[in-house]
């Protein structure tokens, strides 16, 4: 990041990279690059901002087709399901750091604002 001077970072909705968000976030908070993550946990443990799918709903969904499956029903025979709820988090602590603003519409619409 720092050798080629990178404004911002996104993380990829990538296993590893889940498992390293505390370290890419001191790395980023380190070298004052603003950082948005995938999951709300990114925001959480200190990058500017997440905006993806909510695992909780998502392993909410999980738990629901598990216990259907161990009643009996045949996975081939459940319907694929797509993640419906997406969470904008924003890290104002974070923010205040690097010095960055959110505008007061995209505040209005975030689903968790972390001060």
């Amino acid at each position: 990041m720092v050798r080629l001077r990178a404004s911002a970072l996104v993380v990829a909705e990538e296993g590893l990279f889940n498992r390293q968000r505390e370290q890419l976030a001191v790395l980023a908070a380190r070298h004052r690059v603003p950082t948005i993550y995938p999951w709300r946990e990114g925001a959480l443990t200190g990058g500017l901002m997440s905006y993806g799918v909510s695992l909780r709903d998502a392993y909410h969904t999980v738990g629901i087709y598990t216990g259907r499956i161990l009643k009996g029903e045949k996975p081939a025979e459940l319907a694929v399901q797509q993640a419906v709820k997406v969470e904008l988090i924003l890290n104002l602590k974070t923010a205040k750091a690097l010095g960055v603003t959110f505008p007061l519409p995209l505040l209005g619409r975030a689903d968790e604002v972390i001060e």
